[in-house]
């Protein structure tokens, strides 16, 4: 599939038994959901870019059951309206420790680790990506990152890879956004 690649020593029969596994995901914010970039107004508003690809995507991803969070390093106001928009109430802003946030979203919602996925771009994110079910990043996540994870998007950050992600949970489960879409109207 698409954006898939193997982590050392892994076969893509174990990457498919992860993908299996998954029932929530966690998303970094900065270079996962966005570009990483950000701008500024005159008069200071801040302004991020969000792919509406990755927005359908977990959309849908929501509509098939998965969990959702979203855990951020930063504490801006763009995060809770992102996640107004897609419906994500969870959410922790101006995280610091990824993996404690990841452990508490998973107590919550009565999951084990292995069953939650995380996708991150940087080297704040490996803590939490060292104890979940799978980790994923964008093309363009830093190189310590792609070298760790178990799954590599194609496209960057903010340009849909979180599309991908969403897409090879679907295929391992034999459905895809389509079917997922028409089934929830």
């Amino acid at each position: 599939m698409a954006g898939e690649k193997t982590a050392p020593g892994q076969s893509s029969s174990e990457l498919d038994d992860k993908l299996r596994r998954i029932k929530a995901i966690a998303f970094d914010v900065d270079g996962v959901l966005t570009d990483g970039g950000m701008w500024w107004g005159a008069n200071g508003e801040e302004f991020k870019r969000f792919s509406f690809s990755d927005i359908m995507g977990i959309s849908l991803a929501r509509r098939h059951g998965f969990t959702l969070t979203l855990i951020s390093g930063e504490d801006s106001p763009l995060v809770d309206r992102y996640a107004a928009k897609l419906k994500i109430a969870d959410v922790t802003k101006g995280c610091r420790d990824k993996a404690a946030a990841l452990r508490e979203f998973a107590i919550k919602h009565s999951l084990e680790l292995p069953e939650v996925c995380f996708m991150g771009d940087d080297v704040n994110d490996l803590p939490a990506m060292s104890i979940c079910g799978l980790s994923a990043a964008p093309a363009d996540a830093r190189p310590v990152v792609l070298a760790k994870v178990d799954f590599v998007a194609t496209s960057p950050g903010g340009q849909g890879a979180v599309r991908e992600l969403i897409e090879a949970l679907f295929a391992v489960r034999q459905t895809d956004s389509a079917t997922v879409f028409a089934n929830s109207i």
